[in-house]
């Protein structure tokens, strides 16, 4: 079974809610448990992204985690929006 880009499913999710798409970026990091992708939008998209008490990152982070390999040696995927307003 082939491995998921990851970001590449993050760019597919993220971009048709966002107004200013150019502005997307997604930075991927990695740590000894995780596999990280912050997720840097324009300041006026950000509310767009997270959703009324969260329930778009919640469903975006939910769809991304389900996509990983399931291999024993497989990291988690955690996904992280940069809100510029803290």
């Amino acid at each position: 079974m082939a491995e998921t880009d990851i970001e590449a499913l993050i760019r597919s999710l993220v971009t048709p809610l966002l107004k200013h798409p150019e502005a997307l970026s997604i930075t991927e990091s990695e740590s000894s448990r995780f596999r990280q992708y912050t997720v840097d939008v324009a300041p006026a998209d950000v509310g767009r992204l997270i959703g009324r008490q969260g329930h778009v990152a919640e469903a975006l982070r939910t769809v991304v985690e389900g996509a990983r390999s399931r291999r024993s040696n497989s990291k988690k995927v955690r996904l992280l929006i940069n809100d510029h307003r803290h």
